[in-house]
């Protein structure tokens, strides 16, 4: 039930204290509890009162995103989020900034050990199941590519590591890896359902 004065109060306070001019002094911060669940009290207000005195989500996504759009920035940091559909939103949101032609991976889906067919296509790819990414994977080149399980990990392809697409073909993404021991390795893998953006 905090009000967005608050959270304002504390960007303020943060850029005082650190000098820097950046969304809470250049400090990440992380808000807990449900965004949409209980709105603020405002005596007498109206509905309108009501919506511009909460916290709203999108406004603050855009201006942590639009704090710094190099690839290394992106790479070193992380957006934390409780919900898989406000990850695809900020995934659109962000392959939308890069440049350059974009590359649509989909997914195969299929359900085992059903022979009447009860499980149509269409409805395994509405699907979202945490730890695998969305029916559809869109890559650009220079966007950052997380990995969800160990692939080869003698050659630093394990589970969360972080890695800049370079280019791609039908099947095979050509990525380098951007943490680690193995930073700057060059690397081929053909796209299953291991990776993110």
């Amino acid at each position: 039930m905090a009000k967005r004065h608050v959270l304002e109060v504390v960007d303020r306070t943060m850029k005082d204290i650190t000098g820097v001019m950046l969304l809470f002094g250049g400090k990440t911060m992380v808000l807990g509890g449900n965004f949409r669940q209980v709105l603020p009290v405002v005596r007498r207000g109206t509905r309108a009162h009501t919506v511009d005195s909460s916290i709203q989500m999108l406004p603050l996504w855009s201006s942590i995103i639009k704090l710094r759009s190099q690839t290394d920035y992106i790479i070193s940091g992380a957006i934390l989020s409780i919900r898989n559909d406000s990850v695809d939103e900020i995934n659109d949101l962000l392959i939308g900034r890069f440049h350059g032609e974009e590359k649509i991976y989909y997914s195969f889906d299929e359900a085992k050990d059903d022979i009447n067919n009860f499980y149509l296509v269409e409805f395994l790819n509405t699907l979202s199941v945490s730890g695998l990414p969305p029916h559809y994977l869109r890559l650009k080149v220079g966007c950052p590519i997380i990995l969800l399980r160990n692939r080869d990990p003698s050659n630093g392809l394990c589970n969360a590591i972080r890695l800049i697409c370079k280019g791609f073909q039908h099947n095979v993404i050509d990525a380098e890896i951007a943490v680690g021991q193995h930073v700057g390795k060059r690397v081929f893998f053909a796209k299953d359902s291991s990776m993110s953006v």
